[in-house]
């Protein structure tokens, strides 16, 4: 019999900011993207701090940074991401996310980052922190380029879908998320719990009698 996995939403769970937000003034230094653009991210930014936008509003934006990436080199954005991890992007992790690790560890139950974020950037922050998977959104790439068209856009209920296709126990198995859009893949595994949830999420937390978790410290 399949046994049980836990999967962790990245930014706002794992990470107390947006991953991709956070390398936008690494592309920008790259000349990835325009002056204009890093302002738009800064806005978004700003609106995600806020909390509490639609899922049609994470979907635009996540398509919207694809086509920023059209005609970039997939192996150059690997590196860019491994570059970035130590001075960017470690430095976002909760210390409570790792620790929930370790103990979903210990109890002999693999562990995965879901996240709409771009596949590369999720498996190296994955790779990095000692995850068994990474689940990400992907990109369709040409001779060796991004084309800005989703493959796999993962987000809402296609998160759900994504480990609903994957052979483990759901019944047994535990997702964290900070949002309301991700009610489908909560809702998706017997053990859904809030995470620094938004106030739609705290509501139906409350509600349903789902664990509600605070993060606070940043990890060592």
């Amino acid at each position: 019999m399949p046994g049980a996995a836990a999967f962790f939403d990245l930014d706002r769970t794992l990470l107390r900011s947006s991953s991709a937000l956070a390398l936008a003034p690494v592309f920008r230094s790259r000349k990835l993207i325009s002056r204009r653009q890093l302002a738009r991210a800064a806005a978004w930014q700003l609106m995600f701090m806020v909390r509490g936008v639609s899922a049609n509003t994470v979907r635009r934006a996540a398509e919207d940074g694809l086509l920023v990436l059209r005609g970039f080199s997939k192996q150059d954005m690997q590196a860019l991401v491994v570059d970035s991890m130590e001075r960017v992007l470690r430095p976002l992790v909760y210390a409570e996310s790792l620790d929930l690790v370790e103990h979903h560890r210990r109890r002999g139950e693999p562990v995965y980052i879901v996240s709409a974020t771009l596949q590369e950037i999720v498996q190296v922050i994955a790779d990095d922190l000692g995850f068994d998977g990474a689940l990400g959104t992907i990109c369709e790439v040409e001779d060796g380029k991004y084309t800005g068209r989703s493959i796999r856009p993962l987000h809402a209920e296609k998160k759900a879908r994504c480990i609903q296709e994957l052979d483990y126990d759901l019944d047994a198995s535990t997702t964290y998320s900070d949002s309301h859009t991700d009610l489908p893949f909560l809702e998706a595994v017997g053990h859904p719990v809030a995470v620094n949830p938004d106030r739609k999420l705290r509501r139906v937390a409350a509600q349903r009698g789902w664990p509600i978790l605070e993060f606070g410290r940043r990890a060592a």
